[in-house]
């Protein structure tokens, strides 16, 4: 059973919901479904329409059409086939697998658009003899009043262009599915969206993406630009191995070198990079470190390339792999001036966002993608990917830097407030016993029956209400159908947690108990029966609302003051700090990052407390602007009043020439009250004084300005932190 991320499980059951709504009406409905790169759009695609056909309140019967651009259908209908597991809920198809010329229910069929694009030569499209075309295949289906739902992957290459639209109204699909990273289209009913931000928290793909990085400090020489940029790419990844090897991994980074689109400069440039490769750093097809996949030249090394130790260390494509194709161990990108009027979009650097073994690592350099190229400009497409290219670079001024092995804390994820973890099995074992379900449980229920209306009549089709019948006559269900519903009942019992994630565990629940108490075979039809009997169904459901309170209780309310901390005994002020085109540059002379950049949107609190730092010349050798989220940023851990544990990021880190410490943090009018600084305040003293006690020389508080006009600072640093601002013993000048 793959693990949903918290996003991924939010997005699924949005998307579900309006699909399910929408699914009600008559006529033709569209849906967006915008995910980016790396995030999983096929496995929460894939989910939601597994929760679709799985929801008793969905009464109609559905076929679906996934169509994907280039062989990206294929990778969609592998992927999908992997995560149902040898499910039977859905049949997965291409055009010469369906059966009857028509799309069954619950059938999903997988096409292309380049095989339904050239009208006239291709059998998906053209009439024949035998009559079997998308069109006729269309039309058989929605005879058999089966609901069509059509979904358009990567649909930014696609869903607009004319004969893709012509198409899609031959479809005329009950519901269209739009699913992107960069969605072009402006007319929907429904929108979703899975945020960037999100999926960085869940370390699914990496921080950020660094462009020539060093390079304001590199001394050129004779070379060419394209021997330049290789020879940084290949460099890097050099130091990347060593710090997998350190980290005890076992990756081998991947250098992706992209050449043109056009053919006039694929062959010339093709054969220069290979000859550079092998001449400069013995890099070659044939002692198996160079890889190509061209559409005319493809090496044999491909068919493994994407496994993480893989000997492949420098792979020669063009732009047209790149859209779905998936090797988290490729980190870094070559891209030649040749590409004039190149534009930076997440697809384009979507195979080098994945993080490898969908975790951060301690050492922050493998924790980013490189992108390595000889265009002056870069252009970056999309409001959301600028959060995610830096294209400046700042560096620590080691001249003036001493180590100063700060105690610095993390805190790892917690998936168990949205799934059930195994815990669950442990704490149903003993709710069971407490319940004396041992007992009460009949072994020999009535047969599994479905109850179907007989001889009924509606009088008036205007009128809501029931049906008026005859009655009803009782069908015994069949191993296929008592499957089904045990697996409808686990599904349902795991609300309000995920049940892609949880619903293994109530199973496995219920297994242990049957085998444990009546020797019942696991995942045997008879455990089924007993289960869902007339006379057992309910206790089953109270045994497992039960131990949802218990687990509730005992496991998701501890989650935060069991909170796994990781700490960094040792943390230092980042070697390197890389900004998007939020920052712009800041004068400073004391900043230990240089050049330094500030937020565009930075407070007037914290820009002119930069100020102030900076003019602190007989005290202050440097200062270091903290920032959030991520391991490589300085962290105190605190409590908040409900004793849930987090982090928080000290605005502020200076060194002072006495060699002394301190830790600030900015604050002003309401930041400043109890409410929003009383925790962070006080743990910020507690940590203090502890460091000291170590051997440490360390001070800092909340720093709030004096007046309006920031002519002077007062700070709090007692251990009892009030929001009496005009007292001065709780706030005390701030001089430096």
């Amino acid at each position: 059973m793959i693990s949903l991320m918290n996003y991924q499980e939010k997005a699924i059951e949005e998307l579900s919901k309006k699909l399910k709504r929408l699914l009600e009406y008559e006529g033709q409905y569209v849906v967006s479904f915008k995910a980016p790169t790396g995030s999983g759009k096929t496995l929460m695609v894939s989910e939601t329409i597994i929760r679709i056909i799985n929801d008793i309140e969905v009464r109609q019967d559905l076929s679906f059409v996934w169509i994907s651009v280039r062989s990206l259908h294929e990778q969609s209908k592998e992927k999908l086939e992997e995560y149902l597991n040898n499910n039977k809920l859905l049949t997965c198809s291409y055009f010469n697998d369906l059966q009857e010329r028509q799309i069954s229910k619950n059938e999903i069929l997988f096409i292309n658009w380049e095989s339904i694009n050239k009208k006239d030569i291709n059998i998906l499209v053209r009439e024949n003899e035998q009559d079997n075309n998308l069109n006729s295949v269309i039309a058989r289906t929605k005879a058999e009043k089966r609901k069509i739902i059509l979904i358009i992957d990567e649909s930014h290459h696609t869903a607009n262009a004319e004969r893709s639209r012509e198409l899609i109204s031959v479809i005329a699909p009950d519901l269209t599915l739009e699913v992107s990273a960069t969605p072009v289209q402006k007319i929907f009913n429904e929108y979703v969206e899975v945020k960037l931000s999100d999926v960085k928290a869940e370390q699914m793909i990496k921080s950020e993406i660094a462009v020539n990085p060093g390079f304001m400090d590199l001394k050129v020489g004779a070379e060419s630009s394209d021997e330049l940029i290789i020879d940084q790419a290949l460099q890097t990844r050099k130091m990347l191995l060593n710090a997998f090897k350190s980290e005890g991994s076992n990756i081998n980074p991947l250098v992706l070198i992209q050449l043109p689109d056009k053919k006039s400069d694929l062959d010339e440039k093709k054969e220069d990079v290979i000859k550079l490769l092998d001449r400069r750093f013995e890099v070659s097809e044939s002692n198996g470190r160079l890889a190509i996949w061209l559409a005319e030249d493809k090496s044999p090394s491909l068919n493994e390339i994407e496994k993480p130790d893989n000997d492949v260390e420098v792979l020669i494509f063009k732009q047209a792999i790149a859209l779905g194709w998936d090797c988290p161990r490729a980190y870094i990108l070559v891209i030649f001036r040749e590409l004039r009027s190149f534009t930076f979009t997440i697809q384009t650097v979507g195979r080098i966002m994945r993080m490898p073994e969908f975790k951060y690592y301690k050492h922050d350099v493998l924790n980013k993608a490189y992108v390595f190229t000889n265009l002056s400009n870069v252009i970056i497409e999309g409001d959301e990917f600028k959060d995610y290219i830096s294209t400046n670079e700042s560096k620590r001024a080691n001249s003036r830097y001493q180590n100063i092995c700060l105690r610095s804390a993390s805190f790892e994820r917690m998936r168990e407030r949205t799934r059930l973890s195994g815990e669950f099995l442990k704490i149903f074992q003993k709710v069971v016993v407490s319940l004396d379900l041992k007992k009460r449980i009949n072994l020999s229920p009535t047969k599994i029956t479905d109850f179907v209306i007989a001889d009924g009549k509606i009088r008036n089709v205007d009128q809501i209400g029931e049906i008026e019948s005859r009655g009803t006559i009782p069908i015994a269900s069949t191993p296929e159908e008592i499957n089904r519903k045990f697996d409808l009942f686990v599904w349902r019992s795991c609300t309000p947690y995920a049940p892609a994630d949880s619903s293994d565990r109530i199973k496995s629940s219920i297994y242990s108990f049957m085998k444990d108490n009546f020797g019942v075979d696991k995942y045997s039809e008879q455990a089924q029966i007993i289960t869902l009997g007339s006379d057992n169904i309910a206790l089953f459901e109270e045994a497992i609302f039960r131990s949802k309170e218990v687990y509730e209780t005992e496991v998701v309310k501890k989650l935060n003051r069991e909170r796994k901390i990781s700490v960094n005994s040792a943390w230092e002020i980042p070697e390197f700090v890389f900004y998007n085109e939020k920052y712009i540059v800041f004068s400073s002379r004391k900043s230990i990052m240089q050049p330094f950049y500030r937020y565009i949107e930075a407070s007037k609190t914290e820009i002119e407390f930069m100020k102030f730092l900076d003019r602190k010349d007989n005290t202050i050798l440097w200062w270091f602007k903290n920032r959030e989220n991520e391991p490589k940023y300085f962290a105190v851990k605190y409590e908040n009043e409900e004793g849930d544990k987090s982090a928080f990021y000290v605005d502020f880190i200076v060194k002072f020439i006495d060699g002394s410490i301190g830790l600030y943090d900015t604050k002003y009018g309401g930041t400043a009250t109890i409410e929003h600084a009383k925790a962070k305040a006080e743990a910020l003293q507690a940590y203090i004084k502890m460091e000291n006690r170590n051997g440490k020389n360390i001070k800092g508080g909340i720093v709030i300005p004096s007046d309006t006009k920031y002519s002077s600072w007062r700070i709090n640093q007692n251990d009892t932190y009030t929001d009496d601002f005009k007292n001065i013993g709780n706030w005390k000048p701030f001089n430096l």
